[in-house]
């Protein structure tokens, strides 16, 4: 970095500091008391909520009926408040090209492995998808070949693949990072962050290399401490994918999907290997893959239908630097109707998530609307696709409606609390950007703290729809209640986390996510008051926040700061 680079951070840093200090002192608010969320109203973000969840929204699935009362009922709310339409050719929405398939009943699937042929059943030893534009997924003996953690990292010295021809072939992945469950001494401690996950470690990377690669299926196996959910968590789309039409780079496997711990070291048995100690050999670099000298043969047809969903943009012009942007955002979708749970329910609202982010937005866009207008610009995006690998923002961000260079900073909202207010805030993704600064700064007005991500293995920060706008260089900052338990004023860190284990473990993308009277939103409401303050100062600032030194995304920013002034 130059001198003039290092002043014009310098300049950023203390712009951004006092964009924020300008503001008359305060003493910090009781995190207790309505100042610590104010102007944000609970109350009404609860019935939000429950509009959202309701049994006429269907659970919000991209490309149904759901999709098209949700995109009704979004609008209508957006207009009432008065903002414009920040869509497509004056209009509300931007349209996204999608492809939804689905495995239909009665699909095979086995492995062949010296002598024995052994037959899977879905979902119960694996779970299988694919986003192939095929109306049948045949596989024909495919020799399976295990490839460690699959990843290849040159920046960190490290090759999982040692030149495989993967052509044809099953790639069978480890899940997380190479340092997941190193221990202390490892040589490979650290290398891959240690327990915070790394991109290498999230399932969508290990699919995109075996594409790469050509492999006709890639499977992950399945461990619940480094997936960061169950197996209820997996098989939950219900064979169902999505994808982008005409996604750009190589095409996917055939299938894609997750294995069972116990199938897959029945697997490795059988060869003569023993699961843990292969696990062992995959955190060093010398690992080399291993042909379990198995074949998987698989016959499933497929229902493909083409679809076109939406993302919902609502725009706030700014008053003296319309051209430059800060943007909230949230995903609007859920998981549609799906298989009845135990108790004969079959419409996963998608109530905390993410219908906490949605009706956040709209209470940030209200309290904008009720003061002065701000110098930046304001989007306000609904995003579609989420919970279908990120599609709605990933597509934004390669065909973005105003432009990622002047787009100062991406607040993104994704299931928020509902046991109540807390006295600190969890940090998803912490080291990434000059953002955690403001963040800090304000929520001690809040009378709060910031606590890092407590279940960084997770990969959280890689796994909602600030990512792909990150990927394209935008600072971003994600509040979500995944990360750890809250602090909760009630009942501290100990209810905060049985909140959090109660939550992933039994409603997680499940049919149980839905609203409830009984819920205290209050701590919800203080992290949307936390990104409507945070906006604020952004909004009405000549500051660009920046990437971190060490941060991935510094490098992509960089190519692009003739265009900030």
């Amino acid at each position: 970095m130059n001198a003039l680079e290092k002043a014009k951070n310098l300049v950023a840093a203390l712009l951004l500091a006092g964009a924020w200090s300008a503001a008359p002192a305060q003493a910090p608010a009781d995190p207790a008391s309505p100042a610590s969320w104010a102007p944000i109203d609970p109350a009404r973000m609860s019935q939000e909520v429950r509009a959202l969840a309701s049994d006429e929204l269907q659970g919000r699935a991209p490309g149904t009926e759901g999709e098209t009362q949700t995109i009704a009922w979004l609008t209508q709310q957006l207009q009432s408040l008065g903002l414009e339409p920040g869509g497509e050719n004056g209009g509300w929405t931007q349209t996204v090209p999608m492809i939804r398939t689905q495995i239909q009943p009665g699909a095979t699937y086995a492995i062949a492995s010296h002598g024995a042929t052994i037959p899977l059943q879905a979902p119960r030893d694996l779970y299988l998808g694919t986003t192939r534009d095929a109306d049948r997924a045949r596989i024909a003996a495919a020799p399976i070949v295990f490839v460690g953690y699959g990843v290849t990292a040159p920046e960190r010295q490290w090759d999982d693949f040692k030149g495989v021809d993967l052509r044809g072939k099953v790639a069978l992945f480890l899940v997380n990072d190479p340092d997941f469950e190193a221990a202390e001494g490892d040589p490979v401690a650290g290398r891959f962050g240690g327990q915070a996950m790394t991109y290498y470690g999230r399932w969508t990377y290990k699919f995109e290399e075996a594409a790469r690669r050509g492999a006709i299926a890639a499977v992950v196996i399945h461990e619940t401490a480094g997936a960061g959910y169950g197996w209820n968590t997996v098989q939950a789309p219900a064979g169902e994918s999505y994808a982008l039409a005409q996604a750009a780079g190589a095409p996917p496997p055939l299938l894609q999907g997750w294995m069972q711990r116990d199938v897959a070291a029945d697997l490795f048995r059988r060869a003569g290997l023993d699961f843990e100690a292969v696990k062992r050999q995959a955190r060093t670099a010398a690992f080399r893959p291993i042909d379990l000298g198995a074949t998987f043969t698989a016959d499933a047809a497929v229902s493909v239908d083409h679809l076109q969903s939406h993302n919902v943009l609502a725009r706030l012009p700014g008053a003296s630097h319309p051209d430059e942007t800060v943007m909230f955002g949230a995903h609007w979708d859920a998981y549609g109707i799906g298989p009845a749970d135990a108790q004969g329910n079959r419409i996963r609202r998608g109530a905390a998530d993410d219908g906490t982010g949605v009706a956040g937005l709209l209470e940030i866009a209200r309290a904008f609307l009720a003061g002065p207008r701000p110098a930046r610009s304001l989007v306000f995006a609904f995003w579609t696709g989420e919970e279908r690998g990120l599609l709605g923002s990933a597509y934004y961000a390669d065909h973005p409606l105003y432009p990622v260079e002047t787009t100062a900073a991406n607040i993104t909202l994704d299931t928020l609390q509902t046991a109540g207010p807390s006295r600190d805030v969890v940090l998803i993704g912490a080291g990434q950007s000059d953002l955690e600064d403001l963040l800090t700064r304000t929520a001690a007005g809040q009378g709060r703290t910031i606590t890092p991500d407590s279940h960084p293995e997770r990969g959280l920060f890689y796994r909602a729809d600030h990512f792909p706008l990150a990927r394209r260089g935008v600072p971003v900052l994600l509040l979500m209640a995944l990360g750890g338990g809250p602090d909760l004023v009630e009942g501290g860190r100990e209810a905060g986390d049985r909140w959090v284990s109660d939550y992933t473990a039994h409603c997680y993308h499940q049919a149980c996510d839905a609203w409830s009277a009984d819920w205290d939103l209050r701590g919800a409401a203080q992290d949307v008051a936390l990104a409507y303050r945070i906006g604020g100062a952004l909004a009405n600032s000549r500051a660009w926040p920046d990437w971190r030194s060490q941060s991935e995304f510094r490098s992509v920013r960089s190519e692009t700061a003739s265009t900030r002034r």
